[in-house]
């Protein structure tokens, strides 16, 4: 149940543009699926659905976890439409967001899986990154000025 549940999740996020969890759960209940908040709330985490913009200043799920060969183009996109500035204290990344992207761009930079990143945390418009070293911190930080050019 949970497999297929799962997978209408993905098929509804890429569908239609779903902006909240209640939204989804709508969704859902239309697809036979007798849902709470709390379950489509534990799918979220557990599908890795983020929120990236929509247009018209609207946001809306995507699922960042599956595999694709696109992928990697969307993380990027998603860093770039979420990314205002990076800095650094030691081991520490420090990224800020435009409001109500941190999570998104944390888990666009956790998914694109450097080995130098030990892990994220994110705000509403502060990503936190804990890198191994003080060398892999600058190094990653090069990296991802690239990326954003």
């Amino acid at each position: 149940m949970k497999k297929a549940r799962h997978g209408k999740i993905v098929e509804i996020v890429e569908k239609y543009d779903v902006e909240t969890q209640e939204e989804l759960a709508s969704h859902l209940k239309e697809a036979g699926f007798d849902v709470t908040q709390a379950t489509v709330s534990r799918d979220i985490r557990e599908l890795k659905l983020s929120k990236v913009p929509a247009g018209d200043g609207r946001q809306k799920y995507v699922a960042l976890g599956q595999d694709d060969n696109r992928l990697g183009d969307k993380y990027i996109r998603i860093l770039k439409d979420g990314f205002l500035s990076m800095d650094m204290a030691q081991n520490i990344m420090v990224i800020k967001t435009v409001s109500g992207m941190a999570m998104a761009v944390a888990a666009a930079v956790d998914a694109l899986k450097f080995k130098e990143i030990v892990g994220s945390i994110a705000g509403d418009d502060t990503v936190m990154v804990a890198v191994r070293t003080v060398e892999d911190t600058k190094a990653l930080m090069d990296r991802l000025q690239g990326m954003l050019v």
